[in-house]
Parts: structure tokens; sequence; C-alpha cells
């Protein structure tokens, strides 16, 4: 087998190995019973958040076609878990019923849930039977209930209209997505950097929410909506300035730096930069096959960690290993599957260059190697 097809094997590997307990427990209408509790008064979230952050990671793998039989056949597995899954948990007589509509918790993880849908027309939404398919919709519209704040819940507000919409219901509301975008335009901070509302954070929020939702309403809805389209370029040369921030920030070694909130979600930081890498946005300057043995390099030095798994395969809080101290109040087990969405290039061909081409050093390790690279630039706009 050459090197590439390794490397995508280990990420295919490591992706299920985190899925499968969530997956397992879904497809058996068990993932309230036997999801592990952390911050127990956070519990009545944790079934929807993991179930969301899960399918927004791994749907484009879900949706990609032409694999080779033998991960396609964990592929049509994991689909059919996760289908199974959607369907319980929007089955009010299902004992994995989940929260739709109080305690606002529940606006965020549907709106990865309809990110999700996005990400796999065909094989989530489409996958859908007719009943489930109603009841989706009747759950994406309980969470219009809750107020978004003033920040990258705006983004979660309108994704959950964006899922509508690929769900066929004609009563989503384009307001709720225009104003997300036009209220982010304004809360530009420059060089590629998005405010979380009108203030600045040093996290990495810009990657978990922000920008891969913006990029992707943006191309759902800019053949419809003039005003977006406008901004479409503006969008996506920050978009691309950002994945390459995301790529430099990346050590020789693997780690990356511990900055800001939620950094529990761990490999999750680098949302954009797969996303980049999946939609062909990467920077000029930034090989895909860079990407590919960057991202690798974070994923072994995560999951070498002792305690990032614990006995029955479940993901703990922390970044290197168990680390609870790291988790704020609002952390709880469900939450942690936001860093399956660094597996977004599954959703690739194994032709692609992304995964065809011979290893390369990404740039921190060729800069710190002694490799004379050229200078890094911010962008004006």
């Amino acid at each position: 087998m050459t090197e590439h097809l390794h490397t995508r094997a280990y990420w295919v590997e490591t992706m299920l190995r985190i899925a499968r307990p969530v997956l397992e427990a879904l497809s058996r209408r068990e993932l309230k019973q036997r999801l592990p509790a952390f911050h127990a008064d956070r519990s009545e979230f944790a079934p929807l958040e993991a179930l969301g952050r899960l399918a927004c990671g791994i749907a484009p793998w879900l949706e990609l076609e032409g694999m080779p039989e033998a991960e396609e056949r964990l592929r049509e597995q994991a689909t059919r878990q996760l289908l199974e899954g959607i369907d319980s948990a929007t089955d009010l007589d299902s004992p994995d019923a989940m929260n739709f509509e109080s305690g606002g918790q529940p606006l965020v993880d549907a709106a990865f849930l309809a990110h999700a849908l996005l990400r796999a027309p065909n094989r989530l939404a489409g996958g859908l039977s007719p009943g489930a398919r109603v009841r989706v919709i009747a759950a994406l519209r309980k969470t219009r209930r809750q107020v978004p704040h003033g920040s990258n819940w705006l983004f979660f507000s309108a994704m959950v209209e964006a899922g509508l919409h690929v769900l066929g219901d004609e009563t989503y509301d384009r307001m709720r997505v225009a104003y997300a975008v036009h209220m982010f335009m304004k809360w530009y901070k420059g060089d590629g950097v998005y405010g979380d509302g009108e203030p600045f954070h040093w996290d990495y929020y810009n990657s978990f929410v922000i920008q891969p939702m913006l990029v992707d309403l943006i191309r759902l809805f800019g053949s419809e909506m003039g005003d977006l389209r406008a901004l479409e370029p503006v969008v996506m040369e920050r978009a691309q300035r950002y994945a390459g921030v995301l790529e430099r920030m990346i050590s020789p070694e693997g780690t990356y730096p511990p900055i800001g909130r939620s950094l529990t979600y761990r490999f999750g930081a680098f949302q954009l930069l797969s996303q980049a890498a999946l939609q062909h946005f990467l920077p000029a300057e930034l090989a895909p096959e860079q990407v590919r043995c960057a991202l690798t390099a974070v994923m072994r030095r995560t999951m070498a960690a002792p305690g990032t798994l614990d006995a029955e395969g479940w993901l703990q809080p922390g970044v290197a290993g168990h680390q609870p101290s790291l988790a704020e109040g609002y952390i709880n087990t469900g939450s942690l599957y936001l860093c399956m969405a660094v597996f977004l290039p599954l959703g690739l061909p194994s032709s692609d260059p992304f995964w065809s081409a011979p290893n390369r050093d990404w740039t921190s390790r060729l800069i710190f190697g002694g490799s004379d690279q050229p200078a890094d630039h911010a962008i004006s706009r």
C-alpha cells in the first residue's frame, strides 16, 4: 500500500475509533443511557451535542462515492447507524428522543446537525425516511424559540434555516441567514479574522463555528440572495487567509497553541483548514499534501496521549489526554465530538492530490528545519 493510502486508512480508522461508541449507541437507541456524564447539570443536552457534532464532521465522507470496497462497507454501516440515530433522536416515543427546544443549547447542536445535512445532501438529508424527514423539520423549527446571542450563535440560527432549506421546507427564513452574514461583515477585525460579536477573543471560534458556517451559507444561498453573492469573493479571501494561518500554527511536533476557550474540542480547532482542503480553497502557496501531513501529525500527537478515550472508547475532556480542568462549565461528553470536524477531507476521493501526492513537510516544520521559505503577509481586506 502506498504511503498516501496508509495515511487515509489511518484517518478512517481514527475517525471511526472516536465515532464508534456514539454510532453504536445511536443505532440501538441507547445513547442517552450509555453516554458518560460530565458536568451533570448539562447532561440533558449531551446526546444532541454528540449526534450533531459527530454528524457534522463525518458527513462529507458519508457523501463520497467510489471508495474501495472495504472502506465502502464501513461507510455504509456508519451511514445506516447515523440515519437510525437521527430517526430515534426526533421520535418522541424513542428512549433516545432528544431535547430540541428548552435551555438554549439545542439551537447550537441542531445547527451542527443541519450543517451535516448540507454536507451530505444525498446520503443524510436524502437518506431520511419520509417520517423522519417530517420529524427533523419539526425539530429544527422548535429551535426558533431561542433568540441567539450577538455572537457566533447568529450562525447557529442561520444554519438551522439552511437545514430546513436543504430538507425542502419552504418556511425557511432568509432573514436569519442574511442578518448573521451582514453582522459578521461588521465584526471583521482584519487579516482573515472576525470578532465573535463585537469583541475580539484569542480562541479558535473562527474555525469551530464562524468561518465554516459563513462559507457554506454564502455558497448555499448566494444564487438566490444577490447581496450574499456579492460578498463571496471577500468572504473566501478571508477564509483562505485564516486557513493558511491555522496551518502555520501547527508546530513541527504536531502541537498547536492552547489558546482560548473550548480547547477540549481538540483538533476540531482545524475545521476551517480541513474545509479549505475539502472545498479546494487552500492558499496558492500551500500544497494539499502539506495540510494532510500537518493534520496527521496533530492527530497522531492527540490520539497518543493516554486518557483521550476512556476504557469504553468515549472521549474524555482534555487536549493531551484526560484534563478535566480545561473543560468550561458548558462542556460535557457530547460537546467533545466537535473534534470530528478535522476529518472533512475524507470527503475527497483517494485520487485527489490531498491524498495522492507524496508526503511533504508543512510550513513550521520546513522553517524550523532550516529551509528558506517565502515571507508571510497579511491580507488587506
